[in-house]
C-alpha cells in the first residue's frame, strides 16, 4: 500500500515546531491537527496538537500518554509549549484573534436565542441573562477591535514632550497601543536634576499620560455681544461629536464648573489629572478665530445662529447654556411635516397664521417691522393650543419650544431673548399677573429688557430681541387686565392683537378636510411631535441663498399695500399681518409649504379684516377713553350722580362725580373735572377732551369763549360749577363696541 505523503508544516510558533517532528499529521479544525503519538506505538493518529490565540501549544494524547512523555519522545520540554519573547505587535495580533473568537461565540448565543424566539419559545431566566451578557460582550469586543483596525494603519511618533489628542486608537513608537484621549507624551524622570526638555532625550524612557477623553481646542472665540473671549472645544464622546465654548474667565478659578459641564456632556477626565486638563486647555494656541453670540437669530456677520447650528457662516457659533439647544431640536423629516401637518392647515386661517407667525421672525429686521404679537381668543378646548403647537413645530419640539404666561416679567425677557428672530408662543393668558400683563405686552413688542446692575454696581447688559409672540387665552388682553382694576391701554392691545379662535366654523378651525373635530385635532398633535424643527431653518437657508434684500423690500411693500388702514395705529397692526402673509407666501414659493399660492395672503387679509370690524375705525386710545367713561357711568350713574335741578343737595351721594339732567327724554351726565379724569383711567384732561370732541360726545358747552368745553350750571344748595356734559347714548351708538 502506498504511504500518504507527510504534511508539510511551516512556521516558528510552538505548535508548528511540534508538528514538524511528528508523523501522520493532518488538519482537524481551526488551528488544530492530529498526528501519531511518538510516546507509544501509534497505528492511527491519536495525538491532538492545537494553538491558542496567545501563541501557546496544547497537546493531548487520547491513548493516555502524558504530555511530558510526548515532548521527551521528540526532544522537547514544557517550555517549548510557550512562545518566546513576544513583541508588542505579536501580543496585539494574538489579542485580536482572541477577541474575534469571543465575538463569534457571542454571536452564536444571540443566533440561538433568536431562533427560539422565532419559534414562539420563551427564554428561561438563565438564557435571558446569557443573551444580555452576549450582547454586552459583543459590543465591548467590537469597540476594542475598532482600535485594532486603527493600530494596523496609524502609528504615531510624538515630538516629545508635547500634548496630543487622538480620537482613535493609536500605537506609539514602542508598539504600545493607546486608547483615544488627550495625552501628555513625555519622558520618565530619572532624578530631580533631569529636565524633560533637555536635548539629549533619545535614550530616555517614555511616558504617555492619559488625561481625558478626546477634547480638541479648535479655535479662539470672541463674543460679539460683550467682547469676552473663549475657546471652541470639539468633544469626541460616546454620544457622538459635540462642540462647546469654554469662557476664558473660568481659568481665573479652579475650573470646577467648566469640568462639571464637560462631564455632563460625556467627557471623562482622569480624577487625578483635573488640574493637568485645565493646563492643557490653557496651553493651546489655535490659529482659527470664531465669533460667538449669546442669543439666536441674525448675527452682525449676516449669519443666522441657532444652538448647535449656524446658517450662512462656518465661523460663528452660539454660546449659551446647554438648555438652549433643546429649544431648537429636530426630529423626523421636513417632508413628513409638510404631508402630515402643513397640508391639513390649508383652509384654516388660524393655523396658517400660526405657521406664518413663526416664519416671519427672521423677516422682521430685514423689512423694518417692529415686534409684537397676535392673541388667539377662544373658549377652552377650541383649538388654540393646537395652533400654538403647530407654530412651535416650525422651530423645535412643540412641548419644549412653547412657553406659558405663568412667569415674571424678568422670566419673559429671558424666554424672548432665547427665541430672538423666531417666535415666542405664550399659552393661557389667564396665568399671567393681571396687574402686569399689559406691561409685559409692551416689553415683548419693544424688544428690550429691564436694565439691571451687577453686585459691583456696574450696568449689566440688557437682554434684547425682535420676534412675534403667539399668545392664547379665553379672555382678551384688556379683559384680563381689567380683573385687577386696570384700564386697557390702547398701546398694549395694538401690540398684542386679538384674533378670533373660538367662534369660527368649527371653533378655531374653518376646514376639517372631511374629518370630525377630534379626528382632525388628534393626528395633528401626534404629527408635530414626530416631525418638527425643520422648516424654520430651511426657510432661512432659502432666504440666505436668495441674498436679495432690495427684492425682499419690494415684495413686502407690495404685500403691505393690500392691508388698508385709516390711522397710524391700525397701520402698525397692518404691518404685522403683512409680514406674516409675506413669510407664508415666500415659504410656498420655496416649496416648503404645500399650499396654494396666495392662500397665506388671503388668510391674513381675512383675519386683519375681522380685527378691523371688531375694533372699529378711528384712534384706539379714543375708543378706550370713551369706553372707560361709559363704563364709569354704568357703575356709578346712580350712586355718584344726582339731578342737577334738585332744590337741595342729595345727601346720599358720596364722592360726587357730578350731576345729571334730562334732555329730550334722555339723561345727560355732567362730569366734574376730577371725575372725568378718573373715568378715563389715567389719561390727562386735555387728551380726554380731545377724544370726546373727536367722538362728538360733548353734548353742550357755553359759547362765551371758543375754547370753552364746559357749561356753567347752578347746582343744588347754591353756587355754580362748570361741568362737562356727556351724552352716553351717542357713545353707545358710535363709541366702538361698548
Amino acid at each position: 500500500m502506498k504511504s500518504r505523503p507527510k504534511l508539510s508544516v511551516v512556521g516558528d510558533d510552538p505548535a508548528s515546531r511540534i508538528l514538524q517532528r511528528l508523523d501522520g499529521v493532518k488538519p482537524s479544525g481551526k488551528n488544530r491537527h492530529m498526528a501519531k503519538c511518538p510516546a507509544h506505538l501509534d497505528k492511527s493518529p491519536s495525538l491532538s496538537v492545537s494553538s491558542t490565540d496567545d501563541g501557546r501549544a496544547l497537546i493531548h494524547c487520547f491513548a493516555g500518554c502524558s504530555s511530558e512523555d510526548v515532548l521527551a519522545s521528540i526532544g522537547l520540554e514544557f517550555k517549548d509549549l510557550f512562545p518566546g519573547r513576544l513583541t508588542a505587535a505579536d501580543r496585539s495580533e494574538y489579542r485580536r484573534k482572541s477577541l474575534e473568537s469571543g465575538r463569534e461565540h457571542a454571536r452564536i448565543i444571540q443566533q440561538i436565542a433568536a431562533v427560539q424566539l422565532e419559534r414562539g419559545e420563551s427564554l428561561s431566566e438563565i438564557d435571558s441573562e446569557q443573551l444580555q451578557e452576549a450582547v454586552r460582550r459583543e459590543r465591548e469586543i467590537c469597540d476594542e477591535l475598532a482600535g485594532f483596525e486603527v493600530e494596523r494603519g496609524q502609528r504615531i511618533t510624538p515630538d516629545r514632550p508635547c500634548w496630543a489628542v487622538h480620537e482613535q486608537w493609536v500605537i506609539n513608537e514602542k508598539g504600545r497601543r493607546l486608547r483615544p484621549g488627550v495625552y501628555w507624551h513625555g519622558f520618565k524622570r530619572g532624578g530631580a536634576e533631569e529636565d524633560e526638555n533637555e536635548d539629549d532625550a533619545s535614550d530616555r524612557p517614555i511616558t504617555d499620560e492619559w488625561i481625558s477623553t478626546p477634547v480638541t481646542v479648535v479655535a479662539r472665540t470672541t463674543n460679539s455681544d460683550d467682547g469676552s473671549e473663549g475657546r471652541l472645544l470639539r468633544l469626541a464622546t460616546e454620544g457622538g461629536i459635540k462642540e462647546w465654548i469654554i469662557a476664558m474667565e473660568v481659568f481665573g478659578g479652579s475650573g470646577e464648573d467648566a469640568r462639571r459641564a464637560l462631564f455632563g456632556m460625556g467627557v471623562i477626565i482622569a480624577l487625578k489629572k483635573r488640574g493637568t486638563f485645565m493646563e492643557y486647555l490653557l496651553d493651546q494656541r489655535p490659529d482659527e478665530v470664531f465669533a460667538t453670540t449669546s442669543r439666536p437669530g441674525w448675527h452682525e456677520s449676516g449669519a443666522f445662529v441657532l444652538p448647535g447650528r449656524t446658517l450662512g457662516s462656518a465661523k460663528v457659533r452660539y454660546q449659551a447654556s446647554n438648555k438652549a439647544q433643546v429649544l431648537f431640536s429636530r426630529r423626523g423629516e421636513l417632508d413628513g411635516w409638510k404631508a402630515e401637518v402643513a397640508a391639513k392647515c390649508e383652509g384654516n386661517p388660524v393655523l396658517t397664521l400660526a405657521i406664518g407667525c413663526a416664519l416671519a421672525g427672521p423677516l422682521l429686521s430685514l423689512v423694518g417691522v417692529l415686534g409684537g404679537g397676535v392673541h388667539l381668543v377662544g373658549d377652552s378646548s377650541s383649538g388654540k393650543s393646537l395652533a400654538q403647537l403647530i407654530g412651535s413645530s416650525v422651530w423645535g419640539d412643540p412641548g419644549i419650544f412653547a412657553a406659558s404666561w405663568d412667569m415674571t416679567k424678568g422670566g419673559l425677557e429671558i424666554e424672548a431673548s432665547s427665541r430672538n428672530d423666531t417666535m415666542l408662543p405664550l399659552d393661557e393668558i389667564k396665568r399671567a399677573d393681571p396687574k402686569r400683563v399689559q406691561e409685559m405686552a409692551y416689553s415683548l413688542a419693544n424688544g428690550q429688557g429691564k436694565g439691571t446692575m451687577t453686585r459691583d454696581r456696574e450696568a449689566r447688559g440688557k437682554l434684547s430681541w425682535r420676534l412675534l409672540a403667539l399668545s392664547s387665552g379665553e379672555r382678551s388682553l384688556s379683559e384680563h387686565a381689567a380683573i385687577s382694576g386696570n384700564a386697557a391701554h390702547a398701546g398694549a392691545e395694538l401690540r398684542m392683537v386679538d384674533v378670533n379662535a373660538g367662534t369660527r366654523t368649527h371653533r378655531a378651525f374653518d376646514e376639517l378636510h372631511g374629518l370630525e373635530g377630534a379626528d382632525f385635532h388628534r393626528p395633528l398633535t401626534v404629527a408635530v411631535s414626530a416631525h418638527h424643527g425643520h422648516i424654520g431653518p430651511a426657510f432661512v437657508e432659502h432666504l440666505l441663498a436668495s441674498d436679495d434684500r432690495p427684492g425682499l423690500l419690494e415684495d413686502f411693500a407690495r404685500t403691505r399695500a393690500q392691508f388698508m388702514e385709516d390711522n397710524a395705529q391700525a397701520g402698525r397692526v397692518a404691518d404685522r399681518f403683512a409680514v406674516i402673509a409675506l413669510a407664508g407666501e415666500m415659504a410656498i414659493a420655496y416649496g416648503l409649504l404645500p399650499w396654494t399660492p396666495g392662500s397665506a395672503l388671503a388668510d391674513c387679509q381675512l383675519l386683519y379684516g375681522e380685527w378691523l370690524n371688531q375694533v372699529g375705525s378711528g384712534n384706539a386710545e379714543d375708543r378706550q377713553i370713551l369706553a372707560g367713561i361709559l363704563d364709569f357711568i354704568d357703575k356709578h350713574g346712580t350712586s355718584r350722580f344726582s339731578d342737577v335741578n334738585d332744590q337741595v343737595p342729595d345727601t346720599k351721594v358720596f364722592n360726587r362725580a357730578g350731576y345729571w339732567e334730562l334732555s329730550v327724554g334722555k339723561r345727560l351726565y355732567l362730569f366734574n373735572k376730577s371725575a372725568i379724569v378718573e373715568a378715563a383711567h389715567g389719561h390727562g384732561l386735555s387728551r380726554v377732551i380731545k377724544a370726546l370732541e373727536a367722538g362728538g360726545m360733548l353734548a353742550r358747552r357755553d359759547t362765551d369763549r371758543e375754547s370753552r368745553k364746559t357749561k356753567k350750571y347752578r347746582i343744588p344748595g347754591g353756587g355754580s360749577a362748570r361741568l362737562y356734559v356727556i351724552d352716553p347714548e351717542v357713545m353707545d351708538g358710535e363709541g366702538g363696541g361698548a
